[in-house]
């Protein structure tokens, strides 16, 4: 697999996001991953707030969240049905505003996959929006699949053989957000510059039907459900 982080000029609120990808997006092929950071996604949406107060943040934190709680550092939130901190509102490389999520990654990553593939006149292309995340009792962060199109999000391995011919009853790979800590961690979280890059290389399960909810797992099923049942009602 090698992936491509695409350096570009400052994105600007209420810019054209097609009209971005059009200038540096280049040369796509027949099975490539177009990643694409939330960050100017929302920009593009004029997802942004200015703020004067920690007061304002914290309202419009809540006003975001289906979930709220606030804690020494962030307050932890449910958003979408994900838990995260702040409802994913950012300051970082925001100039001084708060940048919000994007209304509807899926949808967007839909559009851009259907301008890309009209442009190089492709098939098999796939279009993930990421972000990133903090993992409970992990230092630091890691990339996650906002939205995506074009591709399975999750391979089954379930009622399948493993090497000793044991049968595997949970394991299913996370692949949308596997491929985008790979993305993000090309891009990076700083001062880099790169909100674009290619994926090329990997074996994805295409089709053009996108389920948004696959990624998704009831709190009943979910293995830290006991952890967030006495939180979350």
């Amino acid at each position: 697999m090698n992936i491509k982080a695409i350096k570009t000029r400052i994105f600007k609120p209420n810019e054209n996001l097609l009209g971005f990808l059009d200038k540096y997006i280049k040369n796509l092929k027949e099975g490539d991953i177009v990643v694409i950071t939330s960050k100017i996604v929302a920009l593009a949406e004029g997802r942004i707030e200015k703020i004067t107060s920690e007061k304002e943040k914290e309202k419009i934190i809540k006003k975001e969240s289906e979930f709220f709680c606030r804690t020494k550092y962030v307050n932890l939130t449910v958003k979408d049905g994900v838990a995260m901190a702040n409802a994913g509102i950012d300051e970082s490389n925001a100039n001084n505003t708060l940048i919000l999520l994007p209304k509807d990654s899926f949808a967007t990553a839909k559009n851009v996959r259907k301008f890309l593939q009209t442009k190089y006149k492709i098939k098999n292309l796939a279009v993930i929006i990421t972000d990133s995340r903090c993992i409970p009792l992990r230092a630091g962060t890691s990339g996650v699949a906002l939205g995506y199109a074009g591709f399975k999000g999750i391979k089954d391995y379930r009622g399948k053989k493993d090497i000793f011919n044991r049968t595997l009853h949970f394991s299913r790979v996370n692949v949308a957000d596997s491929l985008a800590t790979a993305a993000v961690f090309c891009m990076g979280e700083g001062n880099e510059q790169k909100p674009l890059a290619i994926i090329r290389g990997t074996s994805l399960e295409y089709r053009d039907k996108t389920y948004k909810k696959e990624l998704k797992i009831d709190i009943q099923e979910d293995l830290y459900g006991p952890l967030f049942k006495k939180i979350i009602k």
